[in-house]
């Protein structure tokens, strides 16, 4: 995530030059998520809260879209590598948005893009528990006791993962695979995978589907679309 000199943020938003700013900065005027901020050269995030004087500036409007990312796409917003990221899709936009959480480089579907680090974080919180399913085509067929494991937890990375929904969607007894939709809360580190190696069985490939109530539904890959102000405060109102 891009970070920001605190005075730059506070002259781009129109509230004083950046000469008055760092005069603000030091008299203790300025506080960034809660805190008060006194040291110039402070750098932060696209996502922090800044007040001045106790009011919340005002840095850019706020927008959130779905975007059915391809396979072969890093979910960051960069990378050392050169490799195309979810954002180089979005700038022609006026504006900079940030990924909401992310899908492994190999996974394709349905990625959220914001520039609200509000919603970014209430989806991203363990507390919330969105839901998140993904398609995935695996080696083998799951048999009742591997299903039984995934709905009820499965050990990996010295963590066990929450309870699972699991949908055996078809299986092809010829290759010897199966199509399996899982429903997951949680977001770590290659979890889908993680969780079928668990039970035994590789990810061949790997889509998610569906985030919340969202769906892929209209969209194809690499396209994306702003969601309405109806479908944002949907998404603020996660239980």
């Amino acid at each position: 995530m891009t970070l920001q000199r605190l005075q730059k943020v506070i002259a781009e938003a129109g509230i004083a030059s950046r000469r008055k700013a760092e005069k603000m900065i030091t008299e203790g005027r300025v506080t960034v998520d809660g805190e008060i901020v006194t040291k110039l050269g402070t750098k932060v995030e696209t996502f922090s809260n800044i007040t001045v004087d106790g009011e919340p500036i005002e840095r850019e409007s706020l927008h959130t879209y779905l975007f059915y990312k391809p396979r072969g796409v890093i979910s960051t917003a960069s990378d050392d590598k050169g490799r195309k990221t979810v954002v180089d899709y979005f700038s022609d936009l006026p504006y900079r948005l940030y990924p909401v959480g992310r899908l492994d480089y190999d996974t394709s579907g349905l990625l959220l893009m914001t520039n609200d680090g509000e919603l970014a974080n209430l989806l991203m919180h363990p507390r919330n528990k969105v839901a998140k399913v993904y398609v995935a085509r695996i080696e083998g067929q799951l048999l009742p006791e591997e299903s039984k494991k995934l709905a009820r937890g499965v050990e990996f990375d010295h963590h066990k993962s929450a309870p699972a929904k699991v949908k055996v969607i078809r299986t092809d007894k010829k290759r010897n695979r199966q199509i399996v939709q899982l429903t997951i809360h949680e977001g770590h580190y290659h979890q889908v995978k993680n969780m079928f190696k668990a039970v035994n069985h590789q990810v061949e490939k790997l889509a998610r589907e569906k985030y919340s109530f969202l769906t892929l539904d209209g969209l194809v890959s690499g396209k994306y679309r702003e969601l309405t102000h109806e479908e944002v405060d949907r998404l603020k109102r996660v239980d």
